[in-house]
């Protein structure tokens, strides 16, 4: 083993999981690709679990910091004005939200994804005054207590070790075949008899990273928003790795036609890696007391600076256009898998570049992963059984390096169904 491998074998928590999957000392990163130590190099269809959407180091962002490092801007700051702030926020405005036609307040909860599912919970509480969230099967929404009450992972939900109460989980779209999810939803609802009393809110992800890259209907998230309409229940929409472009659209719920009353951001909000994270709030169901939430390091400055030079990216409509090119290419060419290797029983599930291939075929995924990972790919799996080998790549990776990765990913497939004993 690697020397600096064994130093964190022997000193780094048994907690860590994906040193494991990628056991390689890396030293340097650029757009799509990763170097390490030994000067190998990978392509990158991980992405930082989509915290890099537009890949590793951009430039344009890389130069915007270090300018403002240099000139001694703000770090930290809380949630006092700084000019990165409010940049930020005016940009964010112009570029992302009057465009959409969407009229949301802007919250700063903390830096990670977690955070803002946690401002979104007790918002909804609050502004309800009802006590009960409804949460979704294959959902994953954080690892603090809140989030992972509405988590549906019982590996991840048992390292609570407290029970996680005021939750009901319901099926999420096409869980069961033939089975209308939303119909029996409300039959809940409806029945005084049920045991379901009316939430605050329902949390959702359009299509669940974690929980195996499961992608609702349109037709299904414009029945839950009318369902929630109907009742008052708040509609909370986690686009914290499904958002900022990796379906196609900035937010994954666009071509659903909805407008949650809660949305929540992270990951790669920033641009460029670094901790931010927003809850877009109905100005209606803005009604905080100053203070009431609040985090040390819901003032990061630096991520303020890349994320407003990250929204370069949406001025116009061609970077979508950019996305939806590489996303056909990326389908057809899983959809390709699926047919010419049937020993795999694959299925293609997801949308844009947020996509993979689920494999009946027990510890599939893993193998699949591992193998492309000696052969320069890097990507992970997901699903309650890690059935899904999941495709991640940057959003702005030229066409032929995605070609690339996809070669590798086949020639992975193929060496595991010609010799499925020694792999």
């Amino acid at each position: 083993m690697d020397k600096k491998l064994n130093i964190i074998k022997e000193h780094e928590s048994v907690v860590r999981s994906y040193v494991r999957n990628f056991p390689a000392v890396f030293t340097k990163a650029k757009g799509h690709k990763l170097w390490d130590e030994a000067g190998k190099e990978y392509i990158d269809f991980f992405s930082g679990a989509g915290a890099l959407n537009y890949g590793h180091n951009d430039d344009h962002m890389k130069q915007k910091l270090v300018d403002y490092i240099l000139d001694d801007g703000i770090t930290h700051s809380l949630d006092m004005a700084s000019t990165a702030k409010v940049d930020f926020i005016k940009k964010f405005q112009d570029v992302i939200l009057k465009p959409r036609g969407l009229d949301y307040k802007i919250m700063f909860p903390g830096p990670t994804g977690t955070n803002t599912v946690e401002s979104a919970l007790k918002l909804a509480r609050k502004v309800t005054g009802r006590t009960d969230i409804i949460s979704f099967t294959g959902g994953f929404h954080g690892m603090t207590i809140g989030s992972l009450s509405v988590t549906g992972n019982s590996m991840k939900r048992k390292g609570a070790g407290i029970p996680l109460q005021n939750t009901v989980t319901m099926a999420y779209d096409n869980y069961v075949d033939d089975h209308d999810s939303l119909t029996y939803l409300e039959r809940f609802l409806e029945d005084s008899g049920s045991g379901v009393a009316i939430p605050a809110a329902m949390i959702v992800e359009t299509v669940q990273g974690e929980g195996g890259i499961n992608a609702a209907r349109f037709e299904w998230l414009k029945k839950l928003e009318n369902i929630c309409r109907r009742w008052g229940i708040l509609l909370i929409i986690d686009d914290v790795q499904a958002g900022i472009g990796r379906t196609g659209t900035f937010f994954s719920f666009e071509a659903a036609g909805i407008k949650p009353d809660i949305v929540c951001l992270s990951k790669s909000l920033s641009g460029y890696g670094l901790p931010l994270s927003v809850t877009l709030i109905k100005p209606e169901h803005d009604i905080w007391q100053p203070g009431e939430h609040n985090g040390t390091f819901r003032g990061n400055n630096h991520a303020f600076i890349t994320a407003t030079a990250s929204l370069d990216f949406w001025k116009d409509d061609s970077f979508e256009k950019e996305i939806l090119e590489k996303s056909e290419i990326v389908r057809e060419f899983l959809t390709n898998i699926v047919t010419e290797y049937p020993e795999i029983k694959g299925e293609v599930r997801g949308r844009g570049l947020m996509i993979g291939i689920a494999s009946e075929v027990e510890g599939l995924a893993e193998k699949v992963a591992a193998a492309a990972f000696e052969k320069g790919l890097i990507m992970e799996t997901a699903g309650p059984n890690d059935e899904v080998f999941k495709l991640f790549p940057a959003l702005t990776i030229p066409k032929d390096d995605l070609k690339k990765g996809l070669e590798i990913i086949e020639e992975s497939v193929k060496q595991l169904v010609k010799d499925p004993v020694t792999n």
